[in-house]
């Protein structure tokens, strides 16, 4: 896999260590493949409005690569199941599959050629530890995930709403956001059992834009099962 956006591996190999991940060559190597995946297929399957690269490097895979560490920190060591809600080209599943080979990752998407491309992409990089689930998000059995993820996908309450069934019983929902969605928040506790129970600033290497990632909870009156 070497060769693939030479002109990147600086760049990456500083955002890796903006961000505490150790850079492995082939973590880098990984990482860079996938991106010429995506740039590949984008063209036939429009996984994504982004098409150039160096705006993908920074907008999918290092916004992805970002919640690597608090994901890290929260599991420290443990299996782990993650099940990536509305993954789309597999973002962040397949970059946080790449940086955990130990771990478990569900891609689910209710687009097909895109769990297709998430198929083809975990067949070319390797990646063994990745499934791509096609199918309505609500409407499949639960995947028992011991954190249910999901980027740009839905408001907060949509989000639980369709995914909150997928989590094991001590498993956590986590939402990628970009500035703190207050107004989410709000409609998200005045309208279900579930309220923002923490929520840390993700530091994106290159970009300015602000960037979240929050958990969600059950209210402590609703907490057991």
């Amino acid at each position: 896999m070497n060769g693939y956006f030479p002109q990147f591996r600086d760049r990456l190999g500083s955002a890796l260590q903006m961000l505490g991940i150790t850079q492995d060559p082939r973590l880098v190597d990984s990482l860079l493949a996938y991106l010429q995946q995506l740039q590949h297929w984008n063209k036939a399957y429009n996984l994504t409005a982004i098409r150039d690269p160096e705006d993908m490097l920074v907008q999918h895979v290092f916004d992805s690569l970002s919640v690597v560490p608090p994901l890290r920190a929260r599991r420290a060591g443990r299996d782990t199941r993650i099940a990536d809600m509305g993954s789309g080209a597999g973002l962040p599943g397949i970059i946080l599959a790449i940086c955990q080979p130990d771990w478990t990752v569900f891609c689910v998407d209710a687009v097909g050629k895109k769990t297709a491309f998430i198929r083809q992409a975990a067949g070319v990089l390797g990646l063994t530890n990745v499934q791509a689930v096609h199918g309505r998000i609500e409407s499949m059995d639960s995947l028992q995930a011991d954190i249910v993820i999901s980027r740009a996908f839905a408001s907060l309450s949509d989000f639980v709403r369709v995914a909150a069934h997928h989590r094991a019983p001590e498993g956590v929902l986590m939402a990628m956001k970009g500035q703190y969605p207050q107004d989410e928040r709000t409609a998200l506790e005045s309208s279900t059992d579930w309220r923002v129970k923490s929520h840390v600033e993700l530091r994106v290497p290159e970009m300015t834009a602000q960037r979240c990632l929050l958990e969600l909870g059950l209210k402590e009156s609703h907490d057991c099962r």
